[in-house]
Parts: C-alpha cells; sequence; structure tokens
C-alpha cells in the first residue's frame, strides 16, 4: 500500500449520502411500516455517525507529541475505527437482527410498497455515488495489490471501512428491496422480516473484519516490507557500517512511522563519526521517506550476523 490516504472528501459524501438515506428511509417506514426500511434507516444513521466518528479520529492523530504522549496521538485514529466497528456491530448488526425477529414474531403488513421502492432506489443511487469515491481513492492507494490483499495490509482504516460499509450498505438495499418484493407477491410479511435478519448478519460479518483489521493497526502494525528493505539497504550503504540486523518498524497513523534498528559499525570508528553516520540516516530516511516521523539506531557489535551483511 502507498502512503495515500482516504480525502476529507470522500468522508464528507458518505457523511451527507448516509444523512440523506437515513431521512428517506424512516420517512418511507413510517409510511409503508416495513421492518427492512426502518432496519435500514437505523443502519444509515450508524453509517453517518460513523463518519463523524473517523473525522474526529483524522483529526485528533495529527495532535503534535507533547510530554504525556511523546510519540504523538497517530493512533487516535485507530481507536476511534475500533469504535466504529463496534458500533457497526452493536448498532447496526444487532438492531437489524433484532427488529427482524420482532418482526418476523409480530407481521404487521407492509402499505404503500411502491414509495419503499422509490426510497431504495434514491438510496441505492446515493450510495453508489459515496462508493465510488471511496473506491477511486482507495484504489489510488492499493497499487498493484489484490483488493484483499489492500485492505489487510492498509495502514489507514477509513479507507477500507467507507468502502465495506457502503458496499454492506449497498448490498443491504438490494436485500431490503428482495424482501419487500417477496412480501408483496405472497402477502407474507415474513419475508420482509427475513430481509432484516440478513441485513444484520451482512453488517455482523463487515463489523467482524472492520474490527479485526482495526484491532490490529492498534495493537501496532509494521510498516511495508519493501520501505523496511529500503531503510536497511540505506544504512547498510553508509560508510563505517559493518551490517545492520533488525529493523523494527510500527504505525502510529498511516503516515507516522517509527524506526528502530541494530546496526553494528566498525570497531576503529570514533564516537563522533557514528553519529555523524548516524545523522545522515535519519536525514536521508525522512526525506525520501516522510512517514518515517521517527528513526533510533542503536550500536551493537555483531548486528550484521543477526540478518544481512554488507556486501564487500
Amino acid at each position: 500500500m502507498s502512503a495515500h490516504t482516504t480525502s476529507t472528501r470522500t468522508l464528507v459524501v458518505a457523511l451527507v449520502a448516509n444523512l440523506g438515506i437515513a431521512v428517506s428511509k424512516f420517512a418511507a417506514a413510517a409510511v409503508t411500516g416495513s421492518s427492512a426500511m426502518l432496519t435500514e434507516g437505523v443502519h444509515s444513521v450508524v453509517d453517518s455517525t460513523n463518519q463523524l466518528l473517523l473525522m474526529w479520529g483524522r483529526r485528533q492523530a495529527k495532535r503534535p507529541p507533547d510530554k504525556l504522549h511523546p510519540f504523538g496521538y497517530g493512533r487516535e485514529l485507530y481507536f476511534w475505527s475500533f469504535v466504529v466497528a463496534v458500533l457497526v456491530f452493536a448498532l447496526g448488526a444487532g438492531v437489524s437482527v433484532y427488529e427482524g425477529f420482532v418482526h418476523i414474531a409480530h407481521p404487521e403488513p407492509a402499505v404503500s410498497p411502491l414509495i419503499a421502492y422509490a426510497v431504495l432506489l434514491v438510496a441505492f443511487l446515493l450510495e453508489g455515488w459515496s462508493t465510488l469515491e471511496a473506491f477511486t481513492d482507495f484504489r489510488k492507494a492499493k497499487g498493484d495489490l489484490s483488493w484483499f490483499q489492500a485492505v489487510r495490509q492498509s495502514k489507514d482504516p477509513p479507507a477500507f471501512i467507507v468502502l465495506l460499509e457502503n458496499g454492506a450498505a449497498m448490498a443491504g438495499i438490494v436485500a431490503a428491496a428482495i424482501g419487500l418484493m417477496l412480501s408483496q407477491l405472497t402477502g407474507d410479511p415474513f419475508w420482509d422480516g427475513a430481509a432484516s435478519v440478513v441485513i444484520g448478519v451482512i453488517l455482523g460479518f463487515t463489523a467482524a473484519l472492520l474490527a479485526y483489521e482495526s484491532k490490529g493497526l492498534l495493537i501496532g502494525e509494521a510498516a511495508d516490507p519493501v520501505l523496511v528493505d529500503s531503510l536497511r539497504k540505506l544504512a547498510c550503504e553508509q560508510d563505517g557500517v559493518v551490517g545492520v540486523g533488525h529493523v523494527l518498524t510500527v504505525h502510529s497513523s498511516p503516515d507516522q512511522i517509527t524506526v528502530m534498528m541494530n546496526v553494528d559499525f566498525r570497531d576503529d570508528m570514533q564516537a563522533g563519526e557514528v553519529e555523524r553516520v548516524v545523522c545522515h540516516v535519519e536525514q536521508q530516511a525522512r526525506s525520501r521517506w516522510p512517514a518515517v516521523r521517527r528513526l533510533f539506531v542503536r550500536p551493537m557489535q555483531g548486528a550484521g550476523e543477526q540478518l544481512d551483511q554488507v556486501p564487500a
């Protein structure tokens, strides 16, 4: 994955689309009595809240380091991304499944289905607009990776959260339309309640995937292996470096990486020469890879024997 991060425009588009969809769905649910439509409205409200939380997390992540948080607040973004996953599961999936079972146990015939179809069409078009924006943004970041690999390796939760949420929303709209149609054709409201349960299952699966990926980032994930190899190569190229051992990296946010490496210097080097080499490596790393905010070099005899030796 590249260092590209989701644009604020993508989050704003998703927020505006979800707010408009939520209002139309709740209005349609009030008129039609559709359980699936009501749960779809709840889903859109949850999605709108999620966009606000992601915006807040991104804003907080940019706060500068201080005495209490010397490495900065970058992981605020990962924390709020995990909260979003929990909300999708608890409010989105939970409410959808609950409403579905309630409607199955106590069915109410839906009325004015044409209104519901019209709202679902509008919702699908708005979600499609938001999804296209997220798709375009994420495609820029994924490069040559497959979509699944890109989600797994992404260090920017809003990038895949918006895309997966919108995908789940569009699948939910299709499920709601099918449930409403079957209820209309058979005269059995069961299908409308069943559609709500299906929507809940879709959201639950999506939430589980989001939580899994966000948890990994919150705990701390290493940088791209290509970047790690490039950092090792940079250090190996310096005069006086005998070898480079472990290069440990961790993402604090999509554009904040901390690097720690073990470096073996020639035994006859003076302390001042070692300091100059270390400073040069730090300057070059920050210049080539702006996301590398901190780089710590630990002089260690025999470090090169751990992994690599400098070619003769």
